[in-house]
């Protein structure tokens, strides 16, 4: 053998010794599953875009999304390690966690709730004094319920002159296009484009804008990944807030990934229901700060599921939430 097939042989053998030793640290990627609320819809579209876009795995995130079932599902299954991360309206972390539950909101989605009395426009509610002598579909349990009687409250509503008929979830749509209801609890991005899109106009009374805003949806996760690897939870994180960024700058981008992934969704409907959710991003206290909780927002809806949702619990806002993991 040459001298010069020697040195050539010593140093691929020194190369491919020093690439063993990093490529795992390299090309290694964290497997990680996301539960969200419910059903593809507008609100999700950001993650897929995140994941088409590649955000995730820059972080060094293989990422797999699961559709939920419902918000105090979601915390659940999180809870139980079924899913590394979860998408979850603050009630229902708050309540988990006030009955000793493992998991913690490591992110602000949106800082303001959706949740509202909509309408068809026809029907004339547009301030909370409205409300009375109307009639409200509800469900059985309605966790919405409760803020009806914080916006009553805060607006001098007679909550005894607001009729109530009990539907299951998917007839509240139903009741109010065939006007057995005048409204219905639900949310200002989700039945508010139902009825939209079935030819009617309407109508859409924000418990934010009157006085009885809680914290909307959050990313958890559990305490074990918080405690065993932050570093996860702060690549996460990084990666969610710039495919919510991105998401906002390229809106028709963004839907276009959802689309790939759910070919039968109402395209427009699911761009405007995004829109409004990036409006709810920001609350009087939060503007232009993605991800961000502040305090106020946590006390304040810790104080009103208090006092109207039955929450028993003595813990501190930050028992709940962290802003720690986001970038600095």
């Amino acid at each position: 053998m040459s001298f010069d097939s020697k040195i050539r042989k010593i140093l691929f053998s020194s190369l491919a010794s020093v690439m063993l030793m990093i490529s795992p640290h390299v090309h290694a990627e964290d497997n990680v599953s996301l539960r969200l609320n419910w059903y593809l819809g507008g609100l999700h579209v950001p993650f897929y875009y995140g994941l088409e876009k590649g955000f995730y795995k820059q972080e060094g995130i293989q990422l797999t999304i699961n559709e939920g079932r419902g918000s105090a599902n979601t915390v659940q299954v999180v809870a139980a390690g079924t899913d590394t991360f979860g998408l979850a309206d603050s009630s229902s972390v708050i309540n988990l966690v006030s009955k000793g539950g493992e998991i913690k909101s490591v992110m602000n989605i949106l800082s303001s709730t959706g949740f509202s009395v909509v309408s068809a426009a026809s029907a004339g509610i547009r301030k909370p004094k409205d409300l009375e002598g109307k009639t409200l579909a509800v469900s059985p349990g309605d966790p919405i319920r409760g803020l009806l009687e914080a916006l009553a409250a805060a607006n001098k509503v007679d909550t005894s002159k607001i009729n109530f008929v009990q539907v299951d979830p998917a007839a509240k749509v139903v009741s109010v296009l065939e006007k057995r209801a005048d409204g219905l609890l639900g949310g200002a991005d989700d039945q508010f484009f139902l009825i939209k899109y079935k030819g009617v106009e309407p109508h859409a009374l924000r418990f934010a804008d009157h006085g009885a805003n809680i914290v909307g949806m959050t990313i958890l996760t559990g305490n074990n990944t918080i405690k065993a690897n932050p570093d996860l939870v702060r690549r996460f994180v990084k990666a969610t807030k710039r495919s919510w960024d991105e998401a906002k700058k390229n809106p028709d981008a963004a839907v276009d990934a959802a689309m790939k992934v759910k070919p039968d969704l109402n395209r427009q409907s699911t761009k405007d229901q995004m829109l409004v959710d990036f409006d709810l991003m920001d609350s009087p206290n939060v503007k232009g700060q993605t991800g961000f909780g502040h305090e106020k927002d946590w006390n304040q809806t810790i104080d009103l599921l208090k006092k109207y949702r039955g929450l028993e619990t003595q813990l501190n806002w930050t028992a709940f939430h962290t802003n720690e993991f986001l970038p600095k």
